[in-house]
């Protein structure tokens, strides 16, 4: 177990305070420094090398100018110029030199204080200032072009520079024409013999100068390169002078002086780069945090350093190969060692967090390498000393994910350092605002993955920010700078995909990477368009469109012909119907849904329904989610249309127009997978059920499933017994009714309604499956079949034992589905004495049987005679005009029985009405219906 680096290590006072935020903080003014106005950080020798990490690059310059004091003359150099960009160390250097050569602190205590990282021990005695027997104390002058002005005794900067090294003498070696001309070789020489002691000269913000008195610049040209030529001649001296390496916002004035300056310097002098990226750690640190050599906070770096370097060895092919190379002349041993030392040397930080401002931030023209990077990770350090330690945030190293991007005083100074205030709505949305898109996906993230989006778009941002090139955070970077032994590489590779996929501002860029900008993503103009969707037109209308479309694909049940709204819009059918309800309609188990399809299912409008078991409600799941992807399809297909109309405005990559159509298919797609998803449960009716209604749950589909929405339902229905294909006779004679097992005759009619109300199973094609089976079962003598009742308990026709035509078994109450008993009873009774002999003689009628039909004969013809009796006249009668509808009914009973006596009977119909458009599709879906249950779809067409 690790411990959190807030318990083993503790930050400086004025960090824990908040007083070091500010780059300014971090900056040397080398002039106050001169003046002892700085801080006694600053002016006091002891403080200041206390908090000075000497890197090698500073040993170097400061060994090189002891030397060169001393009197020696190798590996040395007369002048050196200082080259970094800003906030590389330059001022740092030269207040280093300051203070050795000035007598305000002896070798031996320097030698305590400046100890490196690489020294493993406090006893040791290797040190490099080993080499000095002691100090040189020279006469020091420093020019800072910041700060200097004219004044009286310090009109021209070679006058000031005399003074600080010689005093009046000084001033009085330069010779009389000081005041207006720049001093040669000469009296520059005669200036350092006046000084009687080795001489330092420091130079410091010259191109400052230059460009504020610009009267000076030819002048002071001459004086640099005289004096370059004069330090040179000397034995005891030293000129170091910063020259930065580039400047923010130069005008071409400035460049050119600066090129003009730097010749000169460069002409005779030692280009040293000052700050060393390798120890910048150290630097960091010692400037950070008290107690970094203490034995406890060695013993834990030591101890998180092997457990991550591990960690990184174990999955070394999925980070960046640089931090567990591997090669000829590095055993695996050392290289885990050499990644080992590198923990060490920068705990409590992880070496990424430091080490992207080397590979990427430093090339910036306005990043501060040091004070900037100081102000950012004092703010950093103390807000999570606090923060951390209450969250309970137990992390061993401060990671890249953790920067505190939520603070406006942190992120203005990460976006000054960038020089990109643009981003700062970027960040906010996308990563560290309280409604940005990572903190959406951490909702629910949890121990060590708690906040992990978050961590991941901290990483991106701070990766792929940098003034390289190739702007882009690449996987094996985050893996690096956000795993740890607690942590899975495929967790990170998630989230980032996650955040990519949701954000407005991260790209994808190239297999691997993702890149953090200003310019907003397609995502956020879908978003824009999303909010600006018209409810009705742009997300009802789509939406129940897209709903009914995906019902209707491939149906095996009767789909009504619209959403449902108020159940009186479906009719009372015996064919199995689905009707889905409208998508504004949520689904619940006890709540109000739930008792409305109760009460569709048993009335229809003020009406009992007859067939309730043939209805099937479906019914969408409670939540957005259908809305969603709906309003982003539409979004979508909204910013199709405006690139392929050229009205779109902003700036986007051409990769992000590319991808429109594909994102368009992508979006539709989930909208229809979402119509799977989202009607997921199915209403029937169930007379055991509280309510007669029974819920159940499709489970959540997808729609590239091998079946359609309507075979799913039928499977869940049949998984819940609730449906079946057919059934037998042993089915039907268990479920006869009580009330007609002593007639033995139960009426087709009745026994189709039966199956449609709930008493028995549900079948799938009801008709159908009993008309098959009802054929069946006559000519295997399992029931009889007969129609057209008697009084005297006989019938016109019955079948039994013998093949009867499917179109005889009508669901009317005419027609009565017998028990074997009955029909056998009734095949024993003896013919009706009304039957003369000549038609008993006769043979039956095709498919009935002897005793069944009785009416009137047929006439005899006379064969005693040749003679035939003429046809009698026959005239065709026709009833023509219109009736009310109140009237209909008894038309059938007065009308109908007298003209079905005339041999030749033709009927046709012509029923015309007139409704609301909106009400036609209803109502010619439950005349289609009507027709299919009259089998009259052949022969009646319904014309609209």
């Amino acid at each position: 177990m690790m411990d959190p680096w807030y318990k083993v290590i503790s930050p400086r006072k004025e960090v824990r305070e908040g007083r070091s935020f500010n780059p300014d903080e971090f900056a040397i003014a080398l002039e106050q420094v001169v003046a002892g106005t700085a801080p006694k950080d600053y002016t006091d020798p002891k403080e200041f090398f206390k908090r000075t990490c000497f890197t090698r690059a500073l040993r170097e310059h400061s060994a090189m100018a002891l030397r060169r004091l001393l009197g020696q003359t190798g590996n040395t150099a007369p002048v050196m110029a200082l080259v970094t960009q800003f906030g590389g160390g330059k001022t740092h250097t030269l207040t280093t030199l300051y203070h050795m050569t000035r007598g305000g602190i002896t070798l031996d205590e320097l030698r305590t204080l400046s100890r490196t990282a690489d020294e493993k021990a406090p006893h040791t005695e290797r040190n490099w200032l080993d080499e000095f027997k002691s100090l040189p104390k020279a006469r020091v002058a420093a020019f800072v072009g910041n700060a200097w002005d004219p004044q009286e005794g310090a009109e021209t900067p070679w006058i000031d520079l005399a003074r600080q090294l010689a005093g009046e003498a000084g001033i009085k070696a330069l010779g009389k024409d000081a005041l207006n001309t720049p001093p040669g070789t000469t009296a520059l020489a005669n200036v350092f013999a006046a000084a009687n002691a080795p001489v330092v000269v420091l130079f410091d913000e010259v191109l400052n100068f230059l460009n504020r008195h610009r009267g000076f610049a030819e002048s002071f040209h001459a004086f640099i390169q005289n004096l370059t030529v004069a330090v040179t001649g000397t034995t005891h001296g030293v000129a170091m002078i910063s020259l930065p390496r580039s400047q923010v916002e130069m005008t071409e004035w400035d460049q050119e002086w600066q090129a003009r300056i730097t010749k000169v310097v460069k002409r005779v002098a030692k280009d040293l780069i000052v700050n060393d990226e390798g120890e910048i750690a150290e630097v960091v640190r010692r400037r950070l945090f008290e107690g970094i050599d203490s034995a406890g906070v060695i013993k834990s770096g030591r101890a998180v350093a092997k457990a991550y370097a591990d960690w990184c060895f174990e999955r070394r092919e999925r980070i960046p190969p640089e931090w567990t190379a591997v090669d000829a002349a590095s055993t695996e041993s050392k290289a885990k060692d050499f990644l080992r030392r590198r923990f060490e040397a920068c705990y409590p930080f992880h070496p990424a967090t430091l080490s992207v401002f080397q590979r990427k931030w430093q090339t910036l023209p306005q990043y501060q390498q040091t004070r900037g990077t100081l102000a950012m990770l004092a703010q950093w350090v103390s807000w999570a000393f606090v923060e951390q330690h209450q969250r309970g945030i137990n992390e061993p190293l401060l990671t890249l994910g953790r920067a505190p991007l939520h603070d406006p005083g942190f992120a203005s100074v990460v976006l000054g350092q960038l020089g990109e205030p643009r981003l700062g709505p970027a960040i906010s949305a996308d990563i560290a605002g309280e409604s940005s898109h990572a903190k959406a996906l951490d909702a629910d993230t949890k121990a060590a993955l708690r906040d992990i989006h978050r961590r991941v778009g901290a990483a991106i941002l701070f990766e792929s920010s940098g003034g390289q090139a190739d702007k882009v955070s690449h996987l094996p970077e985050l893996r690096f700078a956000l795993g740890e032994p607690s942590i899975e590489t495929t967790s990170i590779d998630n989230a980032a995909i996650a955040l990519e996929k949701k954000g407005y501002f991260i790209r994808k860029a190239g297999t691997d990477g993702f890149r953090f900008g200003f310019q907003p993503t397609l995502k956020k103009v879908v978003a824009d368009r999303k909010a600006s969707l018209d409810e009705d037109e742009d997300v009802r209308k789509p939406m129940r469109k897209i709903v009914l479309g995906e019902f209707q694909k491939k149906p095996v049940l009767t789909i009504h012909p619209s959403l449902v709204t108020d159940g009186e819009e479906v009719g009372d059918t015996p064919r199995l119907t689905v009707a889905i309800v409208d998508p504004d309609t949520e689904a619940d188990d006890r709540g109000d849904v739930r008792r409305r399809l109760a009460e569709w299912t048993r009335k229809r409008g003020a009406s009992n329904r007859v067939y309730p078991g043939s209805l099937i409600w479906c019914v969408r799941k409670p939540g957005r989610e259908l809305r969603n992807k709906v309003e982003i399809w539409q979004a979508w297909r909204r910013v199709k249309q405006e690139i392929d109309d050229g009205t779109l405005q902003g700036e986007f990559e051409q990769a992000d127009r590319g991808k429109v159509s594909g994102e368009l298919t992508e979006a539709t797609g989930g909208a229809v997978d979402e119509v799977w998803a989202s009607y997921r449960f199915v209403f029937v009716a169930d007379p055991a059920a509280e309510d007669g209604l029974k819920m159940v749950d499709l489970s959540a589909g997808h729609a590239s499933a091998g079946q359609s929405l309507t075979e799913r339902i039928v499977f869940a229905l049949r998984s819940e017994g609730l449906l079946n294909e057919s059934v037998g006779a042993g089915y039907l004679e268990r479920n006869w009714p009580p009330a007609l097992k002593e007639s033995g005759a139960w009426p087709l009619s009745s026994l189709r309604q039966a199956f449609l109300n709930g008493a028995l199973t549900r079948l799938l094609d009801t008709d159908g499956a009993l008309r098959t089976k009802i054929v069946e079962f006559v000519r295997r003598g399992d029931f009889g079949l007969a129609s057209g009742p008697k009084t005297d308990g006989t019938y016109d026709r019955l079948w039994f034992e013998q093949p009867v035509d499917a179109a005889e078994a009508t669901f009317e109450a005419q027609v009565f589905l017998l028990t074997k008993a009955r029909a056998t009873a009734l095949l024993r009774q003896p013919a009706p004495e009304m039957i003369s002999s000549l038609a008993a003689a006769e043979a039956p009628q095709p498919g009935a049987t002897r005793v069944a039909e009785t009416g009137p004969t047929a006439a005899v013809p006379d064969v005693a005679g040749d003679a035939q009796p003429a046809a009698p006249a026959r005239v065709v009668v026709r009833l023509v005009g219109n009736v009310t509808p109140e009237i209909w009914n008894r038309i059938g009973v007065k009308l109908l029985p007298r003209l079905r006596s005339s041999s030749q009977l033709r009927l046709g119909i012509n029923f015309e009405c007139e409704i609301e458009a909106d009400q036609a599709p209803g109502l010619q879906f439950d005349l289609r219906q009507a027709l299919e249950d009259l089998r009259l779809t052949e022969s009646v067409r319904l014309v609209t």
